[in-house]
């Protein structure tokens, strides 16, 4: 993989619009986002996961521009990047070493057996790397998603709901991971885990009916919020004044 190149920043949209079939699921997003762990917060179709396929190049934006890695020819952004979406489609009987070599070959990486087990300890699955995709646990088949967005050191990774299926000892070992990878990686993290972004994140975007509401510290989000708003922690209780939410128990 060729040297990373240093850009202002790894990820510029400005009046981003996608649509998500008729809808417009990304509505005039103006943002930027550089090395760190960035936390994609927001409410069921805010527009988390079409904002997530726009940068994976998965969408073409309606309107708008959008800028990865210095506007990188469309061959060569899709070796840098890693994505693991909500859900990903796999071979059942690959093994877990298969399942990650075959996407390092479509990244058209080099010495990739090296690549490939350095992801799956990385996530804790080198003991059942030659075990085939049938007989893991939901937890571990989202490992394995995990193990092969990391397998090219990605510059931009974007993981869309990662810790789903994953157990408390799982999710505190992914936060570690997640810091560990956003010393020199732009990562996105989108996920309705209000405590995972407090805990693992740098920066958080939160998005409300496809509009961006916030982008700052995890710090700044709890600063918004007050005792009379719903939440279990300050991040919550900001997270809830943004969206405009008060505390009404027993609401929905």
């Amino acid at each position: 993989m060729t040297a990373p190149t240093t850009y202002a920043w790894e990820i510029e949209a400005r009046d981003l619009r996608v649509r998500a079939g008729r809808r417009m699921a990304v509505d005039g997003v103006t943002l930027t986002m550089g090395r760190g762990v960035h936390g994609l917060l927001g409410p069921n179709g805010a527009g988390k996961t079409t904002l997530i396929r726009a940068l994976a190049t998965v969408l073409k934006p309606a309107t708008g521009e959008l800028s990865l890695l210095g506007g990188m020819d469309f061959r060569e952004l899709r070796r840098r990047i890693g994505y693991l979406p909500q859900e990903f489609g796999h071979h059942r009987r690959f093994t877990v070493r298969e399942f990650v070599a075959y996407v390092a070959w479509l990244k058209e990486m080099r010495d990739i057996p090296a690549a490939v087990q350095r992801a799956v300890e990385r996530v804790g699955l080198a003991d059942r790397a030659d075990d085939r995709m049938k007989t893991l646990s939901g937890g571990m088949i989202r490992r394995v998603g995990i193990a092969q967005a990391i397998v090219n050191d990605p510059e931009i990774l974007l993981l869309d709901e990662p810790t789903a299926g994953l157990d408390p000892a799982q999710r505190l070992r992914f936060r570690e991971l997640l810091a560990e990878i956003g010393t020199d990686t732009c990562v996105v993290v989108s996920t309705h885990l209000v405590e995972d972004v407090a805990a693992a994140c740098t920066d958080v975007v939160l998005l409300s009916q496809g509009k961006l509401v916030f982008q700052g510290t995890p710090e700044q989000l709890a600063a918004k919020g007050t005792a009379g708003h719903a939440g279990d922690s300050p991040i919550e209780r900001g997270y809830s004044a943004l969206l405009g939410l008060p505390h009404r128990p027993g609401t929905w």
